[in-house]
């Protein structure tokens, strides 16, 4: 059974890999993997730039059975990232699958059922270009896997082309006069770039906040940095504290995407609290009043600036922002406090970012209306904080980044064929009912956590659905983000509750009893205090690994025990005994309403 997948970033890795560990003689699957580029790697490789670091941790982000050194720091730069993809590639004989320099033209229907995938070699020299006569696969099965992040996307500002034309309206005889630039952020890759420039950055994604950072490192003149809405800021991994004078400080932070516990809120929960998302809300209630106790602001953490609607302030509704480096310079306008409230409480700012060492501010401002020919920016008023400081402010970049994200393309999909895009896939957003036998992998991104897990888990759902061991009809799913019918984009989803929801229905979620039976207290206490790690549902199952009970008790163990007593105290066992609560009620009031014949 030949099988294509398109692409070779970590979607695409994962599901070939997945594909030669599941053959059996009746589905004997045989993958291949296309990837237009020169190397593996896709975002990570070709999109990346100075000083980038993933803002998942090594704990949730590597791969389930192929897993970082304990001693390596949590998060990885993009380059050892890529280093790790390709030891993976290498070590399960994915590598010999793929085939670089190979671009995907068309993927059509073939008559006798199956698809005829066409593409086309790079003629292997410096102009970049396509042999003119395609190739073609006939295959059985198709996975997609080419990733959110491909074509810019560039939104049309009027008067950008003023940025431009400012070099030829500036004193010549000015030597130090920078190039005017306007691109987007795949494009920039180093400091120098914007050392001594005026910047206009535009978005308040992870990529927007870094380049701000970045900028403010470098030298720049001036930083200003447009959000549409907001932003909800937290660090990747939790910072210091001072409470009452002391300070409470750690030498190996815990990162955020493990804090989250599985027992009654991600494992366990009743369908009825499922539907109404009432432990997202809870739980972005209680966090909210801590961060206002231990920061002084609920907006974000430590965030005084750029703060969401109410009605969308939540991991329930929005893209956590783990790139927190640039919120000092951020703040710094806006940050008013009194003392007495900072001796009680205080988020502890790394003190490079701070004052003796650096008064910098980069600018918060609101997404520009246009650009006049002068070259001067014009935001918008409103009553926003940064609306209101930057009106009379008369900024006039000489670069501008578009940090606005990008398109996906599917232009290579037969329009007669009838193919879904990932938006059509009504089946856990990873393919279309009556049309299995193509998989789009890798198209839902987490409001907090990692797409490469998630893109493992989507692999063994598919491939246990073409298998026929899912069990039908599915349950509804309760997992996306909350967002309005008019937002832009609606492929978020939570992380711990899209991943507990597969499991659940290949059968690899495992139950309690059983995993006590089988793997004693240490395996069982860990899947309860820990997150929605991967390795946790290769304990039972169809993909069951002789390698996960190491794995767990070590590596996933660490990361619980680095809470310390309180903290898993506070995040761990009281919120599991309260959900549990709701639970148990939704539970009995359920048989309640069945024995009355309410229901």
């Amino acid at each position: 059974m030949k099988v294509v997948v398109i692409g070779a970033g970590p979607a695409g890795l994962v599901t070939c890999k997945t594909l030669l560990d599941a053959r059996t003689e009746d589905f004997p699957f045989d993958p291949v993997v296309l990837e237009q580029e020169d190397d593996i790697g896709g975002t990570f490789r070709y999109r990346s730039y100075e000083n980038a670091n993933l803002v998942s941790s090594k704990q949730l982000t590597s791969f389930s059975d192929f897993r970082l050194p304990l001693d390596h720091p949590d998060h990885l730069t993009l380059e050892e990232y890529v280093d790790y993809l390709r030891a993976y590639s290498k070590h399960f004989g994915v590598e010999e699958r793929i085939q670089l320099n190979c671009k995907v033209i068309k993927v059509a229907r073939a008559p006798g059922g199956g698809h005829l995938i066409s593409y086309v070699r790079g003629r292997g020299d410096s102009s970049n270009t396509w042999e003119e006569e395609p190739i073609v696969i006939h295959a059985t099965y198709v996975a997609v896997c080419t990733g959110l992040h491909v074509i810019p996307s560039i939104p049309g500002i009027p008067g950008i082309e003023y940025v431009s034309r400012m070099r030829e309206d500036a004193d010549q005889d000015q030597a130090s006069t920078p190039t005017p630039a306007v691109i987007h952020s795949v494009q920039y890759k180093s400091r120098s770039q914007l050392t001594g420039r005026r910047v206009l950055i535009l978005g308040t994604g992870e990529t927007g906040m870094d380049l701000a950072y970045e900028a403010a490192k470098a030298g720049a003149k001036e930083v200003v940095l447009c959000s549409r809405a907001g932003f909800l800021s937290f660090p990747k991994a939790l910072n210091d504290f001072e409470v009452f004078g002391f300070k409470f400080e750690s030498k190996n932070p815990v990162p955020i995407d493990s804090l989250i516990t599985n027992f009654a809120e991600t494992a366990y929960v009743h369908p009825w609290i499922a539907a109404s998302h009432i432990r997202w809300f809870i739980s972005d209630f209680v966090i909210k009043r801590v961060l206002w106790v231990l920061t002084g602001t609920q907006a974000g953490c430590n965030q005084w600036v750029g703060e969401l609607e109410p009605e969308r302030l939540g991991r329930a509704y929005v893209f956590l922002n783990k790139s927190h480096k640039a919120m000092p310079y951020i703040n710094r306008p806006y940050r008013h406090r009194p003392a007495f409230m900072d001796y009680l409480s205080r988020y502890i700012d790394p003190p490079e970012d701070m004052p003796p060492a650096t008064n910098f501010t980069v600018d918060l401002a609101p997404f520009p209306t246009h650009i006049l020919s002068n070259g001067r920016v014009v935001f918008p008023l409103s009553k926003r904080k940064d609306a209101i400081r930057m009106a009379a402010k008369d900024f006039r970049p000489d670069t501008v980044i578009f940090a606005t994200g990008y398109k996906q393309d599917f232009s290579f999909l037969d329009s007669k064929g009838g193919y879904a895009t990932p938006e059509e896939a009504d089946i856990r957003n990873i393919t279309r009912t009556g049309d299995e036998s193509v998989a789009f992998i890798g198209f839902v991104r987490p409001g907090v956590g990692a797409i490469p897990p998630i893109a493992e888990m989507q692999a063994f759902f598919w491939i246990s659905l073409l298998k026929g061991q899912v069990k039908t009809p599915l349950p509804p799913p309760h997992y996306h983000l909350l967002v309005k019918d008019t937002a832009r984009i609606k492929y978020g989803v939570d992380h711990s509750t899209y991943m507990s929801t597969l499991a659940k229905d290949i059968g690899a979620a495992p139950g309690l009893w059983e995993l006590w039976r089988e793997y004693g207290t240490h395996v069982l206490v860990c899947y309860c205090f820990g997150a929605a790690f991967t390795t946790f549902y290769r304990l039972v199952g169809p993909y069951r690994s002789t390698s996960a009970p190491a794995i767990i008790k070590t590596e996933l163990w660490d990361t619980v025990t680095r809470r310390g007593f309180l903290g898993n105290l506070l995040m761990g066992l009281i919120p599991m005994i309260f959900y549990a609560f709701l639970n148990a009620s939704a539970f009995l009031a359920e048989k309640v309403c069945h024995l009355t014949g309410i229901l």
